[in-house]
């Protein structure tokens, strides 16, 4: 089922075998006919994670890149919308010579295609590919063919991994086996048997559970892997090396191990465990609410980033999800408004990417506060042009200053489409349609994020000296007919596109405020837990100065 946890089980046993010594492909498969993740709505579907390759993309391709630290290939993620329209097109201009085309074997034909295309461009040892959705479901039942007929080549180099869910229910205080032998069944009814069980529940499996298990579906129960709940999910593949997870899988190819190294992992596991100084950091966004509950899935690679700055700095991270239409009446007749002043019981206060209006007076009201009471911003993407808008209305005396996605008649534009955007909105071309992907950056000697980003060789050196890649997702950039107005009135543009067209990075002085710096990229698709990036780092060590400081 969706959230059980197959994308964090692909990325660390893809870590546990890359520890073996292997070169890992990860490849994620959604059953759903949008052909990229990028029109989707979040609070539906979670965060849409960029590629380096500008490819929008499922949450957990961000998952993969964190436990591999490896940018992956746009090669390495399909969806039926993808692989559907692929089939159509080459229909249409008559590429199956006239044939009548059906799912299968065409559709089931395609996908295999994708999938030797990726390990033909990655030239992996073990590639470990992920489908989406829940067994016995008619969306993805053609990617379950396609993999039946991947055994029946190669039946001795596939394996198959079930990941299921043990429920545990209140009333009865018993783990239940009956979904996943249902499970199990269901796969069967494919034409396909699970050689390994991922069995996820609150708490581990036990070997009655074991040999249940292993009775009603013809798995060893040595291959049956107990995946408890944690804290924290960078420990799930040592949990799976303790159940001898790797070595199981290498068995079952008939491959044997190169060797054994996961110290890097374990270091940093263990240190963000036993911190236990805490730095408060309050997260102002919109996307949260869904019904009854807060969807943190939204921001995943924000909360990652944030908890890898953490580790790295030896502090226990506390996040609040922070509603930004809670600080401004937006029309209501009775909405309650909170006060800004509740703010000053955090460290740091951060505000992420996003689009619409809804939410955007009460981010503003955020940023003036913690402008003025020089408390620790990080602004990403929308957090940083809201911080543009904020500085041009409060101190640059552009009055009405706003972002036209907003308010297409404002008086001072400072937030602007860019030109060429404005043809792709008038013909209705929304996916695919922003900027998209990697773009170099070129930092301002003497800033806040040089500073930040000169520690770091590998981002640092990346793209030359003085120059960063990062990852954009957006349509609206500052307008440069009103970049020497705001420089004038003390803001700085750090971070410029190697043309000095685009502003890529605002910050204040650090003369004028500790740390108030919005960056136009999403630096949060970067970040892996054995390398926080460094302007996370530069953010959580400016909030550990304000603690100190309190």
């Amino acid at each position: 089922m969706s959230g059980v946890g197959k994308g964090v089980t692909t990325s660390s046993l893809g870590k546990i075998l890359a520890a073996r010594g292997f070169r890992l492909n990860p490849l994620k498969i959604d059953p759903y006919l949008n052909v990229d993740a990028g029109t989707m709505n979040p609070i539906e579907h979670g965060e849409v994670f960029v590629l380096d390759s500008g490819l929008e993309c499922d949450q957990d391709m961000g998952n993969y890149e964190r436990f591999l630290d490896i940018n992956i290939p746009a090669e390495n993620y399909m969806t039926s919308g993808m692989v559907y329209k692929y089939v159509i097109d080459k229909e249409r201009s008559l590429g199956y010579g006239g044939k009548c085309v059906d799912p299968v074997p065409y559709i089931s034909e395609e996908i295999l295609r994708r999938i030797k295309r990726s390990i033909d461009k990655t030239k992996a040892d073990i590639s470990i590919i992920e489908i989406g959705g829940t067994v016995g479901e008619y969306q993805n039942t053609i990617f379950f063919e396609a993999a039946r007929i991947l055994k029946l080549k190669h039946p001795t180099d596939v394996l198959f991994v079930l990941v299921s869910y043990l429920p545990i229910p209140n009333k009865v205080g018993e783990m239940k086996t009956k979904p996943t032998q249902y499970a199990v069944r269901t796969l069967n009814s494919y034409g396909i048997h699970p050689d390994i069980i991922i069995a996820r529940s609150d708490r581990p499996l036990d070997q009655k559970r074991k040999e249940k298990l292993a009775f009603s579906s013809n798995v060893p129960s040595e291959n049956i892997i107990s995946a408890p709940d944690v804290d924290n999910i960078y420990e799930i593949p040592l949990n799976f090396e303790k159940d001898g997870l790797s070595a199981t899988v290498l068995k079952l190819l008939k491959v044997r191990p190169r060797q054994e190294d996961l110290q890097d992992w374990r270091r940093m596991v263990e240190r963000m465990k036993t911190a236990t100084k805490e730095v408060r950091i309050g997260v102002v966004g919109k996307y949260f609410k869904t019904g009854d509950y807060v969807l943190s899935d939204v921001y995943i690679s924000v909360i990652e980033a944030l908890k890898h700055a953490a580790g790295a700095l030896g502090r226990k991270l506390v996040l609040d999800w922070l509603d930004a239409g809670d600080y401004f009446a937006e029309g209501g007749e009775n909405q309650e408004v909170k006060k800004l002043t509740e703010l000053f019981r955090y460290d740091g206060i951060l505000v992420p990417g996003g689009f619409g209006e809804r939410g955007v007076e009460g981010k503003i009201a955020v940023i003036n506060l913690v402008r003025e009471r020089k408390i620790p911003y990080f602004g990403l993407c929308y957090g940083m042009q809201l911080a543009v808008v904020e500085y041009a209305r409060q101190v640059a005396g552009l009055a009405g200053a706003h972002t036209t996605e907003i308010n297409p008649e404002t008086p001072a534009p400072v937030i602007d489409i860019l030109p060429e955007q404005k043809s792709k909105l008038a013909a209705a071309q929304y996916g695919g349609s922003m900027r998209l992907g990697a773009y170099p950056a070129v930092l301002m000697k003497g800033s806040q994020a040089e500073a930040a980003y000169l520690p770091d060789g590998a981002l640092a050196k990346a793209a030359g000296a003085g120059e960063v890649s990062e990852r954009h997702r957006h349509r609206y950039e500052v307008n440069p007919d009103y970049v020497e107005r705001l420089e004038a009135a003390g803001l700085v543009f750090s971070g410029r596109s190697p043309d000095g067209r685009l502003m890529e990075i605002v910050e204040l002085p650090k003369s004028q405020h500790p740390f108030f710096l919005g960056t136009q990229f999403h630096p949060e698709f970067k970040s892996t837990p054995l390398h926080p990036h460094p302007l996370f780092v530069a953010f959580l060590k400016a909030t550990m100065m304000q603690s100190s400081k309190k």
